[in-house]
């Protein structure tokens, strides 16, 4: 490898060396100090270079990607404020187990707390949010510092896509010149090839396994799972997804239900034909049900704390062993009402205990369960009041098959969890619930799009929409297209769902704080196509839609809807569900 100065050698050998481990695409947004990562990267043939004008953008569309392929997606920035920007992603790749790999540019450590132009703190930058970190040495040509960078690429890897997966930082500092300019001396004429090169394939090789129980443990296990009454709890999965396969074999195996958030991998796809999987528990697991009902035994639980409030609550309540299984030990049960920490891989396990199990459990308590999702189907059937729900439904049901749908915070990803029953589609359903906020959702939306052939749909509300709508920038700069579907409530819908609304002021200024935009100039700003829907028109927004899925580019389809109206038909809905199963 040659190079014309040391800052290039060291860029050169950190990307050559990721590229061997598997990384096929970065992120990078442009900067002075980020010159010689830039640069590498840039002149990669085996390396796809998305660009981006914002960090905060960038890092949420390399979160997307990541959540859609498991792998990681660099990130490139110089220093400064632009490191700043990247924290909101990171945070969230480090609570909802997403790996991600940051390379934030700094400058030379002398000149750290001096008062230099753009010279900020860098040193763990991110504190506890990131899996590892390092601050990287200077560059130099001696063969013991680039073996040691490039094993601390091989490090970083292994660290973003352990168990759990989440966000490393190295902070690489670089001084003058930044370009590949001629630095006589430099770099040796004589440095050994196994250091300027590397070797044929990775430097340093991992091999990594799951989690699983012995044989004693699994029987035990298999034991105690032996048993009529029991209930499958999948909770958002984690990135790449769990096996669906296995879930199924599993409840085959039990006879217990599956209660499948609309994030688990696991309501959607060609099981649901032969796996008993519920969809419609948000609005049926009211404690008017289910006081009636007998508690489950046991509750097999895998993947984040579900979405939905009421089976949160419901589990919270029965008197039954849950057990919480999580390959990286880690406690995702805010309720602190399970009794037992399964460290294993749940796709694995679920495997190996499907064959020792016999099942198939009490079929009534199955039937208890089918019949109370039947009746929450049939409701919203035969429903003629709008709300917002209605427009996940819709999406679901005319997607193409397959499709990526991701769903924004607040509303959109409860209505999915509520108003989107189970099917046969190999639909893939993806939001940010590691700390459910609003920001960087288009951005993240667009970076999954980008790692898949499917169509992309985005379901997200006014202010996510509003919060990142540079991100539309993505679209024509990295080449992804999407349908994105905006439920315009004019501000923060989901507060009418506290008790706040009660008090107004400070409620419409505070809270809901309407906004009034108009959303169509933002589309043309950015050459998208553009069409407006009222909420009630079912067959327009349907029609606006399937227009949409089949035609080229991107098209923005804004549903102007009412808050307020919506909230009070969702309440309606659910108290109908509630009513049917309890006369």
């Amino acid at each position: 490898m040659t190079a014309p100065n040391r800052n290039v050698l060291w860029a050169l050998t950190l990307v050559d060396e990721l590229a061997k481990a598997g990384v096929d695409a970065v992120c990078i947004t442009p900067g002075s100090r980020s010159t010689p990562l830039t640069e590498a990267f840039d002149r990669h043939d085996d390396i796809h270079v998305f660009s981006h004008l914002d960090e905060r953008s960038s890092a949420f569309f390399a979160l997307g990607r990541a959540r859609r392929t498991g792998d990681v997606t660099p990130l490139v920035c110089t220093s400064g404020t632009a490191a700043a920007n990247y924290h909101p992603a990171i945070i969230e790749a480090a609570q909802s187990r997403v790996p991600m790999l940051v390379l934030t540019a700094d400058r030379p450590p002398e000149i750290r707390d001096s008062g230099a132009n753009q010279t900020i703190d860098q040193e763990k930058l991110y504190g506890g949010a990131v899996r590892w970190y390092k601050d990287l040495a200077e560059p130099e040509a001696t063969p013991r510092k680039l073996r040691s960078l490039r094993t601390t690429a091989a490090r970083a890897l292994t660290k973003a896509t352990g168990t759990p997966a989440g966000p490393v930082h190295l902070n690489v500092p670089f001084r003058k010149p930044l370009e590949p300019v001629t630095v006589e001396g430099d770099v040796p004429d004589d440095l050994p090839e196994i250091a300027a090169e590397g070797r044929e394939n990775a430097f340093v090789g991992t091999t990594t396994g799951v989690p699983e129980l012995d044989d004693d443990a699994l029987r035990d296990l298999a034991e105690r799972l032996s048993t009529p009454r029991g209930l499958v709890v999948a909770g958002p999965a984690d990135a790449p997804g769990i096996d669906s396969e296995a879930v199924a074999a599993f409840a085959h195996a039990t006879g217990f239900p599956i209660l499948a958030d609309p994030l688990s991998g696991v309501r959607f796809g060609g099981h649901v034909r032969v796996a008993p999987v519920i969809g419609g528990y948000d609005s049926f697991l009211d404690e008017q049900v289910t006081q009636s009902w007998p508690d489950p035994d046991i509750v097999f639980r895998f993947g984040a704390s579900p979405t939905s409030k009421p089976l949160r609550k419901y589990l919270a309540r029965v008197d039954a062993e849950q057990l919480i299984v999580d390959p990286a030990a880690g406690w995702r049960e805010a309720e602190f009402t399970a009794t037992d920490l399964v460290v294993a891989d749940p796709s694995r396990l679920m495997v190996r205990l499907s064959r020792l199990l016999a099942g198939p459990g009490d079929p009534e308590w199955r039937k208890r369960w089918e019949n109370a999702d039947a009746t929450h189907e049939s409701v919203l059937e035969t429903n003629d009041e709008f709300c917002e729900g209605r427009v996940l439904a819709d999406v679901v049901e005319l997607a193409p098959d397959p499709a990526t749908i991701f769903v924004s915070n607040s509303m959109p990803v409860r209505d999915a969890d509520r108003f989107c029953p189970p099917g046969t589609k190999n639909l893939t359903v993806l939001g940010n619930r590691g700390a459910s906020g609003i920001d960087g959702i288009v951005s993240t939306a667009l970076g999954a799009g980008s790692a898949t052939t499917d169509e992309l749909t985005l379901v997200t509300g006014d202010l996510a929409y509003y919060h990142d709508m540079n991100g539309l920038l993505a679209i024509g700069r990295s080449d992804v297209d999407a349908t994105i579907v905006v439920v315009n409530n004019d501000g923060g819908g989901i507060f009418h769902m506290l008790p706040i609304e009660q008090f107004d002021p400070p409620f419409t200024s505070q809270f809901k704080t309407p906004h009034g935009l108009d959303l169509e100039p933002s589309a043309d700003l950015y050459g998208l196509s553009f069409a407006r829907v009222e909420g009630g028109d079912s067959d327009g927004f349907r029609k606006a839609y399937e227009t949409a899925t089949q035609s080229e580019g991107t098209h923005v389809i804004e549903v102007v809807t009412d808050a307020e109206t919506s909230h009070t038909a969702r309440e309606s809905l659910r108290r109908r569900v509630v009513d049917e199963l309890t006369d």
